[in-house]
């Protein structure tokens, strides 16, 4: 078989980037796995992340790097929902012989439908809503942290940090949240503060089992918070419902630690991912391929 077809599907996030390669009918020949590919928070990694995943899938499935060339390449990157950086991907000298760009939130919508209409929720580190209907989607939220991304993991733990430090000065309830966090972070009292000083959106994800370890000791404040996360994702779900969709899969590390709290009419909404996101990066591709061909 020639070179020509070939196609490569990319997901590429904060952590890893994963590239998917295939041939016209969609069989999979190999797959590579390289470092993070954000270009919103490192465009020159992003890039060589997605050559090196791109470069191990070729390795893998017996070809050598003279056919990344003629390789037609879908990614689907988180950070690109920004113009600015969709801009600059968009004019990366990449080695490809095409690159069609979407999300990851696209191509997780995607691989979660098999290619088809549908929906997600995205409740992990951060949270995003995703529709994709005739082909037209659309985001709800995702505006990122700590300005959006309601009911994830940083956003319990930093609602967690202003609970307890109220409840420290005694301008709050009392939580044994405190505790929970003295004991995770190695520091008492307003050490808190110093301890947290210069912290990530991941080092306030790491908070979120103690919120919901406390909730489920039926600490009020912790069931406060989780309440709330869980009733924004139960809006969420219904915001995607009413965008013409009738079921919706819910993915990310916190969904099923979450999702017993939801409303219990969209969880009965839910069902299980069909596919991964490097899938639909694989279908994105595919598609946009052929609708060029057309």
């Amino acid at each position: 078989m020639s070179s020509e077809n070939f196609f490569l599907g990319v997901d590429g996030g904060g952590s890893k980037c994963k590239a998917r390669l295939v041939n016209a009918a969609g069989e999979l020949l190999g797959e590579g796995i390289a470092g993070p590919a954000n270009p919103f928070q490192n465009l020159e990694l992003a890039c060589d992340s997605i050559v090196e995943a791109a470069h191990r899938a070729l390795s893998e499935a017996g070809m050598d790097d003279s056919a990344m060339g003629s390789l037609v390449a879908g990614a689907g990157l988180a950070g690109v929902n920004i113009p600015r950086f969709h801009q600059l991907m968009s004019q990366w000298a990449h080695p490809f012989a095409q690159l069609y760009l979407a999300t990851d939130i696209h191509i997780a919508c995607l691989g979660a439908h098999g290619g088809a209409d549908g929906a997600v929720i995205v409740a992990g580190t951060g949270s995003v809503g995703y529709s994709s209907v005739a082909g037209v989607g659309t985001s709800f939220g995702a505006h990122g942290f700590p300005f959006g991304d309601k009911g994830s993991g940083a956003w319990l733990g930093l609602e967690a940090m202003k609970a307890l430090l109220l409840a420290a000065d005694d301008l709050g309830p009392a939580t044994s949240l405190v505790e929970a966090v003295e004991k995770h972070l190695g520091v008492k009292g307003l050490d808190i503060i110093g301890a947290m000083a210069r912290a990530t959106q991941r080092d306030y994800g790491a908070l979120a089992p103690l919120v919901l370890t406390a909730a489920t000791a039926d600490d009020p404040v912790a069931l406060g918070i989780v309440r709330e996360g869980a009733d924004y994702l139960s809006d969420l779900a219904e915001r995607l419902l009413a965008s013409g969709v009738e079921e919706f899969c819910m993915l990310g590390g916190l969904s099923p630690k979450i999702m017993p709290w939801m409303r219990p009419q969209v969880i009965a909404k839910v069902v299980a991912p069909r596919g991964q996101p490097d899938e639909g990066a694989v279908s994105f591709t595919l598609g946009r391929y052929a609708q060029e061909q057309a």
